[in-house]
């Protein structure tokens, strides 16, 4: 084997470790905190406590399946948390029959449109807050971060506005069933949450779309001279987070069984951090549903184990921004060995 053949196959491996590193460490990650919780506190393999742990994240992961989309067009939603509160607004007014009925304190929808009616507001309001800051982002050329920006004191304000700043509480079972509800041992909202990401795996990796998102991502401008057409792609990722912000603020208000105007604050930056240290890049290209679902886990087994030991909520905050600088990091580090 000659000196270049020799420097070549040097570089396939190193390139082969850098993919396996962004591809699986996240989850290498989570398997040795599962493994040292378990052994610290035993009462974490239960499974009463890892169902509460899927439930717990089903949320978030919805809402991070999403921003996968988005931030793998080089973008960013920083408006996810104020959309899900107004579409949960709207979706219980809708269930209980107006803003007569905000502040009733008896279950049911005597003079409301129910149950599909309500999820089907909450996923319009969704769509239509994600079409509007997609057409911000894609017709008017305003950077993503100043549209959703706006768009996260924006949609808060209309869920003031809506509600009166009163919370909407108190559904029927039936309303109730969603964000509560088992389906054997599995809670409802773990079973939509991984149904949604296996279409969205689906999406993202074998069909055409897909492979567009991918493409504007990695290069606008030659996904563009290659004849795709980039402002409708982009337009459509903030659509989907939209859908999942809408979906999701409705899920909330069933499991919470009220919906409020301050649900969702602070819900972006999980979901963000979730989305980053499964190994999607924020500039865009890279990454996957797969790596988004071990990132949300990963986040959620941390402060469900640092919780059962008893550790200040303020120190799990610390951690978890720790995390997001070390996984931008590590993706910048392997970008750089490449």
């Amino acid at each position: 084997m000659t000196t270049q053949s020799t420097a070549r196959a040097a570089a396939t491996r190193k390139v082969n470790w850098s993919d396996y590193a962004s591809q699986f460490g996240a989850l290498g990650v989570l398997i040795v905190i599962c493994v040292v919780f378990a052994i610290i506190e035993p009462a974490f393999v239960s499974p009463i406590n890892l169902f509460n742990v899927l439930r717990q994240v089903s949320i978030y992961g919805l809402l991070a399946l999403g921003m996968t989309f988005v931030i793998l067009t080089g973008g960013i939603d920083l408006s996810i948390g104020s959309l899900l509160a107004l579409a949960g607004l709207v979706a219980a007014a809708t269930y209980k029959g107006g803003t007569g009925l905000l502040s009733a304190g008896t279950a049911g929808q005597a003079q409301g449109f129910g149950l599909w009616a309500a999820i089907g507001a909450a996923i319009a309001v969704g769509v239509i807050g994600g079409l509007l800051q997609g057409l911000g982002v894609s017709r008017l050329k305003v950077p993503p971060f100043i549209v959703t920006l706006g768009g996260l004191t924006a949609f808060r304000g209309a869920a003031l506005l809506f509600s009166g700043g009163q919370p909407i509480s108190t559904f029927t079972d039936e309303y109730k069933f969603w964000g509560q509800g088992m389906i054997g041992p599995v809670p409802v909202p773990v079973i939509i949450f991984l149904s949604f990401a296996v279409v969205a795996f689906i999406v993202l990796r074998y069909t055409r779309f897909g492979r567009r998102v991918y493409a504007v991502g990695g290069n606008p401008e030659a996904a563009r001279l290659s004849g795709l057409n980039v402002k409708n792609i982009t337009l459509s990722v903030y659509v989907i987070t939209g859908f999942f912000a809408g979906l999701s603020g409705f899920l909330l208000s069933s499991r919470l069984n009220s919906a409020e105007q301050v649900a969702g604050v602070g819900y972006e930056l999980t979901v963000i951090a979730g989305v980053v240290i499964g190994g999607t890049s924020l500039f865009g290209g890279e990454g996957g549903i797969f790596g988004t679902v071990v990132g949300i886990l990963l986040i959620g087994v941390l402060s469900n184990g640092l919780t059962l030991m008893n550790v200040s909520p303020y120190y799990q905050q610390i951690l978890v921004g720790l995390i997001i600088v070390f996984a931008v990091y590590l993706d910048q580090l392997i970008k750089r060995r490449r």
